[in-house]
């Protein structure tokens, strides 16, 4: 055979090997398509109707109301206290559930994710009887240090980290899990204590993770109702933020709950556009 010959055989091989490699991907059937159809409708059928009876001309001036920037102003300094108390406290618990065995360990997870389907007002209700003025541990705050926490900021600080920090812990706990423990290993057997390793060799592993999990979480904390207005109230300008300021307007002022819904809209956007190639898979 000639050189010619070799090299159009070659390419034939090539050329065929490229067709049976192609996936054709099958049809969608009919009984299939159609409930997704209506299922992606019923999702975004209400994000197009807030979008379309959007006051555009008096969205700025809405923004800027007093009742408004106090209620923003408000939401994104709890959300991100929240997500602070979060990082501080849920790190290190993520760590000790994906790290360390001890008897319990599951029933202690399952607890952490607790309040991920326990009803807000549920949890809002516990938070008054655990750190009320009468409650558990309350009256001791209230007694000893003077510190009062349901119906004030930092009450509304308590009650979104209560919510938001189950995410956190989720997100780092299995950052840890897919993380070579041997690093931290290899760092102990040159003498480095535990928390050293933890300090200079895990935290830099999991720190997308960790990133991943406090966006999740701010995000959960500034859109938080129903724990914040049953343990923290509902007053302008001390414990009134978005989702509450929504609530009130949505009776007084349509167009303010409009504008304040839009900007959450906007803030949870933002959130799954930050963390999609985390989150999804490309196609």
């Amino acid at each position: 055979m000639t050189r010619s010959g070799t090299s159009d055989a070659a390419a034939g091989t090539l050329t065929d090997g490229s067709r049976r490699g192609r996936v054709r991907r099958p049809g969608v059937p009919l009984p299939l398509l159609l409930p997704a159809l209506a299922g992606l409708v019923f999702l975004l059928l209400p994000l197009v109707a807030l979008l379309l009876r959007a006051p555009w001309r008096s969205l700025p001036a809405q923004l800027t109301s007093t009742q408004v920037w106090q209620a923003l102003q408000l939401s994104l300094v709890s959300a991100t206290a929240a997500t602070a108390v979060s990082l501080v406290l849920g790190v290190p618990l993520a760590w000790l559930l994906a790290r360390t065995d001890f008897p319990g360990r599951g029933l202690v997870r399952a607890l952490v994710t607790l309040p991920l389907v326990l009803p807000p007002v549920v949890g809002g209700v516990a938070l008054l009887l655990a750190l009320g003025r009468n409650g558990v541990v309350g009256r001791w705050l209230d007694a000893w240090f003077g510190v009062t926490l349901p119906f004030t900021t930092a009450g509304v600080v308590v009650a979104e980290a209560f919510v938001a920090m189950p995410f956190l812990v989720i997100s780092v706990e299995g950052t840890l899990r897919a993380a070579d423990p041997r690093y931290e290993e290899a760092a102990t057997t040159l003498g480095a204590s535990r928390f050293t390793a933890f300090r200079r060799v895990t935290l830099p592993l999991v720190a997308p993770g960790i990133a991943a999990g406090a966006v999740l979480a701010w995000a959960r904390a500034l859109g938080e109702f129903g724990a914040t207005i049953t343990f923290a109230g509902n007053f302008p300008g001390r414990t009134q933020t978005m989702p509450l300021a929504v609530y009130l307007a949505l009776q007084n002022d349509p167009a303010a709950a409009i504008a304040l819904s839009l900007v959450l809209l906007a803030v949870s956007i933002a959130v799954l556009a930050g963390l999609r190639d985390r989150w999804m898979t490309a196609s």
